[in-house]
């Protein structure tokens, strides 16, 4: 791995974790009134079509990071169906 793949890598970690602290306040709280799962979705299709770009050009950061993004999206969907009646 090159320079810059590494550095494709850390920027999908850091854009990839952003979602961490919205899934840790919702798991505190179990509420999850205040999610937005048209945002999600919109996020979710943004990533599929990112590993797809990614697998046409092989490049591992950003179908990896993209990866770890859906699963923390789905994650979040998860969550949002599942405390929807605490709102």
């Amino acid at each position: 791995m090159d320079f810059i793949e590494g550095l494709g890598l850390v920027a999908g970690i850091c854009t990839s974790s952003a979602v961490i602290p919205q899934l840790v306040t919702t798991i505190k709280k179990k509420k999850a009134s205040e999610v937005s799962m048209t945002m999600f979705i919109v996020l979710l299709t943004g990533n599929a079509l990112w590993v797809y770009y990614g697998l046409d050009k092989k490049d591992i950061p950003i179908i990896s990071t993209n990866i770890f993004t859906i699963c923390l999206n789905v994650a979040m969907l998860f969550l949002k169906y599942k405390y929807k009646d605490n709102d």
